[in-house]
């Protein structure tokens, strides 16, 4: 829409410059006074200083059309270096963070790494541990079956044929004569008592 009612004010603008410059030539239309720019004298039609009139207003507006281009050129440029600023402090930032991300995450693994390399150590130390522990028990087994497999040399006798008799259990009494025997319920037995009886008389 802007650029149809530019083109509209252009037309109607050089229509009226057109019909300016005819309607004002010839001798009819000649300058009575004297019109001087920068000292230099302007002689001719009204039509003709019409004319000088046009070029210097169209002069005027390219040099403020220049003017404004060149304005919003550095309003542009401005507005960019203020966008790449912001820019380049976030891209600033964000690469800051990475680096501190990448340190930690450095540290991090250096951790993991002393960590492992303990865990080894003390896997390595429980394993040596262990062997010590086997070849031990090993040892000692080894000494124990020796022992109970060694044979006892020939001719040695046992403890109980070295004994002395004097050492030896001593028989078991004999129960005297005159105890009476007891029944298997505890009580005496009569034709025992009977016997025994009459052989003392």
């Amino acid at each position: 829409m802007i650029i149809l009612l530019g083109l509209i004010i252009l037309v109607a603008a050089a229509v009226v410059a057109v019909a300016g410059i005819l309607g004002n030539t010839g001798s009819g239309h000649g300058l009575t006074d004297t019109f001087t720019v920068f000292g230099h004298h302007m002689t001719g039609s009204t039509g003709t200083l019409f004319l000088y009139g046009i070029v210097v207003g169209a002069v005027g507006m390219l040099g403020l059309g220049l003017l404004l281009v060149g304005a919003r050129r550095a309003a542009n440029t401005r507005r960019g270096l203020r966008h790449s600023r912001k820019e380049t402090a976030t891209a600033s930032r964000r690469r800051d963070e990475l680096v501190e991300q990448r340190d930690s995450a450095r540290a991090e693994a250096t951790a993991m790494a002393k960590d492992r390399d303990n865990v080894a150590q003390e896997r390595n130390t429980l394993a040596e541990q262990r062997d010590d522990l086997m070849s031990r028990q090993l040892h000692t087994n080894e000494q124990t079956a020796g022992t109970r497999l060694t044979p006892m040399p020939q001719g040695t006798a046992t403890p109980a044929a070295r004994m002395p008799q004097s050492d030896a259990e001593p028989a078991a009494p004999m129960p005297p004569d005159d105890v009476e025997p007891e029944s298997d319920n505890g009580h005496r037995r009569p034709h025992l008592l009977l016997g025994r009886g009459s052989g003392r008389q």
